[in-house]
This record gives C-alpha cells, sequence and structure tokens, in this order.
C-alpha cells in the first residue's frame, strides 16, 4: 500500500516533467507552438483525472464507505476548487493587468495629472486576483 501511494504521489510530477521535456523537443523539431501548448493542456487534463480519479479508487480499494471516506473526498474536492479559484482568478487578473497596465503608462507619459486615474484600473484587474484568494481561503476554512 505504501508502495502504491508513493507511485500516486510521484506519478504526476514525472508526468508533467515528461510532457513539458516532449513539449521542448517537439518545438526543436520545427513543430508549431500552438501544437506544443495543446500538448501540456492535454497533459495537465490528464493529471487533473489521475489526481482527482486515484483517490476515489483507492476509497474504493479499502471498502471505506462510511464517514471519513466522504469527508476525505470533499475535503480533497474542496482543495481542487480551492486551487481552481485561485489559479483562475490569477490567470484572469494578469490578462486584466497586462491590458491595462500598459494603457496606463501610455497616459501617464501623455498627462502626468492622468496617473491617479490610470492607476485604478490597474489595480482593479488585480483585485481580481485577491478575490480569488478570499474565495480559496474561504474554501479550505469552512468546517
Amino acid at each position: 500500500m505504501f508502495l502504491f501511494n508513493c507511485l500516486m504521489l510521484a506519478l504526476p510530477v514525472v508526468f508533467l516533467v515528461a510532457s513539458a521535456i516532449i513539449a521542448v523537443k517537439m518545438f526543436e523539431k520545427g513543430k508549431s507552438k500552438k501544437q506544443s501548448v495543446l500538448m501540456q493542456l492535454f497533459s495537465f487534463a490528464a493529471v487533473f483525472v489521475i489526481c482527482l480519479v486515484c483517490p476515489i479508487v483507492a476509497n474504493a480499494a479499502t471498502g471505506d464507505a462510511g464517514a471519513a471516506a466522504s469527508s476525505a473526498l470533499s475535503d480533497g474536492l474542496a482543495y481542487i476548487g480551492a486551487g481552481l479559484s485561485t489559479g483562475l482568478a490569477c490567470i484572469g487578473g494578469g490578462i486584466a493587468v497586462g491590458n491595462a497596465a500598459p494603457a496606463a503608462i501610455g497616459a501617464t507619459s501623455e498627462d502626468p495629472k492622468a496617473f491617479g486615474k490610470a492607476i485604478i484600473f490597474v489595480v482593479l484587474g488585480e483585485g481580481i486576483a485577491i478575490y480569488g484568494m478570499l474565495v480559496s481561503i474561504l474554501l479550505i476554512f469552512a468546517t
């Protein structure tokens, strides 16, 4: 059982490292960036499914159909939700800041008095990531 748990912990890491190496080799051989990125996304989805399914299979194999298995599954899904809320909010915040910050710099270079108005839009983009972090904190510490 210990060996199985170690394998299940090492498998996603090995899979993601191998997919990164394969993507670099694909790009060096002349494949397009789009194909390399799609391969990375599919490997991430495969690791996500493996990480989601393996604890369920492990609980089913031990015969724990009681409250402990249900609690462990709900805790795991809460952690996945917390990670998704933070990750997706940070991606959205990065996109917002990536578009707003150059515009704010351009507006400030033309009129230095516009700095206060321009920086508000950059801060609003960063607020999205903070909201995602707050949601994940609420999910983790909810009883």
